[in-house]
């Protein structure tokens, strides 16, 4: 029996003019995240997108290092193509794969796992076609067993943004994205994420790419908590907005 043919809570049919379309709506099981996860990255690997969640919002992610399928991840959103996603890992150690970082570990650690997205500067093992218009890259690492797990699983970072059209609310559950499902391959269900609208704003966006200093790009929703930590327990100066 495949992992789908007992994962799948429904099945969502629409139709284009030429052939119906079909989005598999997967309900995340604690029991069986392993297996699910597999599903995902087979998923991935053949360029397709889903929509997970995570400890803020639901997302829609696809392989950072492939340009087809970031290419599809903007073209869903109708995102505007200046506009940078961030990637997602599943251990700081991995953010030494991709970006130069300037802060000690420890302060990573301090931040991450958690609704904080790092940025630093890019080093040269990212697609040079993930956000070609920055030299930056913001860095996820949701505290969320079922995404870390997939995304190690990948060996390499999803782009992962928030799963509406550019500009809609953030949704923290399902029903809230269904417009996007028939352009999603796999849509993994962990639920209503959160009762607390915070929820919402998504991830703290912090730069921390100039030594010794910080910028908060987006308040999100771990502002002060971030804050404390940088200013109080690791001496860095903010950085005017």
């Amino acid at each position: 029996m495949s992992v789908v043919s007992y994962c799948v809570l429904r099945t969502v049919r629409s139709y284009t003019m030429s052939s119906p379309i079909r989005t598999k709506v997967l309900q995340l099981s604690e029991n069986e995240l392993s297996m699910q996860a597999a599903t995902a990255v087979e998923s991935l690997m053949k360029g397709n997108i889903i929509a997970v969640p995570t400890d803020t919002i639901y997302g829609v992610a696809g392989l950072a290092q492939s340009s087809e399928a970031v290419n599809r991840l903007y073209n869903i959103k109708s995102r505007d193509p200046a506009k940078p996603v961030a990637i997602s890992v599943a251990d700081v150690s991995d953010i030494y794969r991709w970006s130069r970082v300037t802060v000690p570990d420890e302060l990573l650690h301090d931040l991450l796992p958690g609704p904080v997205t790092v940025v630093f500067e890019r080093n040269k093992n990212l697609n040079v076609h993930l956000n070609p218009q920055t030299s930056l890259v913001g860095i996820r690492i949701p505290q969320h067993d079922f995404v870390r797990k997939l995304t190690r699983a990948c060996n390499e970072p999803l782009a992962l943004t928030s799963a509406n059209i550019s500009s809609h609310r953030s949704p923290l559950s399902v029903e809230e994205f269904r417009e996007l499902w028939p352009s999603l391959d796999l849509v993994f269900d962990g639920g209503v994420l959160s009762e607390c609208s915070v929820s919402r704003l998504g991830s703290t966006v912090v730069d921390l790419s100039v030594v010794g200093k910080f910028k908060i790009i987006r308040a999100g929703s771990a502002e002060q908590s971030t804050v404390d930590i940088l200013q109080n327990k690791y001496d860095l100066r903010e950085i005017a907005r």
